[in-house]
């Protein structure tokens, strides 16, 4: 099971997080401060996967963005990064070549992806074209919510 998952920039800005196991906010940032720093220290060529207290660090870098995540000890890297790179090509598909600003500008769009992809830090959904539906769906229904605003108040 998946601990968590954090999007970070190359200068260390904290982008996107999302928490699967329950911890207080001030070793929520003490974590990821720590792993921050570790993996922006480490070399390009080095390996993705590192150990941390209890956990398996699993990350890969896109673009300017690291996208990290931590799992128990017994789950499977090589899955990891697969579910890495399908939010990534999620990402991507959705924004059309995704870069950070999307992510800064729209945090709902990719926190609502992300949720579409993993359920309490397991895979819910292995089919891109379903996870795309269901964002089209929710994008349709948010305009739909939009205009009767727009109407309400005028």
């Amino acid at each position: 099971m998946m601990q968590f998952m954090l999007l970070f920039s190359r200068q260390g800005k904290l982008r996107l997080q999302k928490w699967y196991v329950a911890h207080a906010d001030k070793v929520k940032k003490k974590i990821t401060r720590e792993l921050i720093s570790t993996i922006l220290a480490r070399k390009p060529k080095m390996c993705s996967f590192l150990e941390y207290k209890e956990s398996k660090i699993v990350y890969k870098r896109y673009a300017s963005l690291y996208f990290c995540c931590a799992i128990e000890q017994e789950d499977n890297e090589l899955l990891t990064l697969e579910i890495i790179h399908r939010y990534v090509e999620l990402l991507d598909k959705y924004f059309g070549s995704v870069c950070e600003l999307d992510i800064i500008f729209n945090f709902e769009k990719a926190y609502f992806i992300l949720d579409e992809l993993l359920v309490g830090g397991e895979i819910q959904e292995t089919s891109k074209k379903n996870v795309l539906k269901a964002i089209a769906a929710q994008d349709v229904l948010q305009e739909v919510l939009d205009e009767e605003d727009y109407f309400f108040f005028y």
